[in-house]
């Protein structure tokens, strides 16, 4: 943990905005959106030294304990070993707070819509599978595609943006954010979660990705994060195949526990049928606490 904020970094708190960020990447707006539209494998993009470094180390030193477990929800599953997360705005620290609330603002989202080239984007208040996100030493998340509609306001999920806010992260410690090719099937980049680093792209069926590698890092570290997630309002119906739950994917060679692939089958939906339904309401309650 980075030392608490001073009084002089409190007060630049108090006052900031994304503005003063979206503005100084504007003049470049034509050629980030040129490369995020061409990336491969799916449209996306790397934004280093994201935040003011005042602002950035302030958050930093705002993330609740590890230990904290009044806070955390600490995720369930082998498919999110490790890895805790916090959405619920009466206990996100007040600055992150503030953070997220710019991020979720009209200046963000317009700025992603120029990036992207996708119109009408909606951030989530509800912050659904968002927030923070801190994993421990030994932690990782599988590979997988992420769910396609939120479940309360079924918009279709169309962005991510991963913020990194653990200072001094080092290479050795692993972690990266791995961006899988369609099928899940082969690693194609790797991205290092280096501090304010903030990593955006486009979801989809096919937008495979993970940190499926487990953290190396001390104890006395965390791979800390703030994710936010934006929607846009289908008016028309979506083609079977881009409706889906959060697809999980064993790496080529590996096999996942029992319980994982019963967790996984029953997010599907594939075997509903053919399930008590008293288990299966229980496999899709422990799978909805991943979101």
């Amino acid at each position: 943990m980075t030392a608490a904020p001073s009084d002089t970094v409190a007060e630049s708190l108090a006052a900031w905005s994304i503005v003063p960020t979206v503005e100084r990447l504007r003049p470049d707006l034509p050629g980030l959106s040129a490369r995020y539209r061409a990336a491969h494998p799916y449209p996306h993009i790397i934004l280093d030294d994201f935040l003011p470094a005042g602002i950035a180390d302030a958050m930093a030193a705002s993330f609740p304990s590890p230990t904290d477990a009044r806070v955390w929800n600490q995720l369930p599953t082998d498919d999110q070993r490790g890895k805790s997360s916090l959405r619920h705005e009466s206990v996100l620290p007040v600055s992150i707070r503030r953070l997220i609330h710019e991020l979720n603002s009209f200046t963000m989202v317009e700025f992603l819509e120029e990036l992207s080239g996708i119109s009408g984007l909606i951030s989530d208040p509800q912050l659904v599978g968002g927030g923070i996100h801190q994993t421990r030493r030994g932690g990782k998340l599988s590979v997988h595609i992420d769910y396609s509609h939120h479940p309360r306001y079924h918009l279709f999920r169309r962005m991510n943006l991963i913020l990194y806010l653990t200072p001094d992260w080092e290479e050795g410690y692993g972690g990266h954010f791995e961006l899988w090719d369609t099928k899940g099937t082969a690693c194609l980049a790797r991205v290092l979660p280096k501090f304010n680093r903030c990593v955006v792209f486009t979801t989809s069926a096919i937008s495979y990705h993970g940190q499926p590698e487990p953290l190396t890092c001390p104890d006395s570290v965390q791979r800390n994060s703030v994710a936010l997630y934006y929607y846009t309002n289908e008016t028309a119906p979506l083609p079977d195949d881009e409706t889906h739950a959060t697809v999980f994917k064993s790496r080529p060679g590996e096999r996942a526990p029992l319980a994982t692939r019963l967790v996984r089958a029953a997010s599907s939906g594939w075997f509903q049928d053919v399930m008590p339904p008293v288990v299966y309401r229980t496999l899709r309650r422990v799978w909805n606490r991943q979101r």
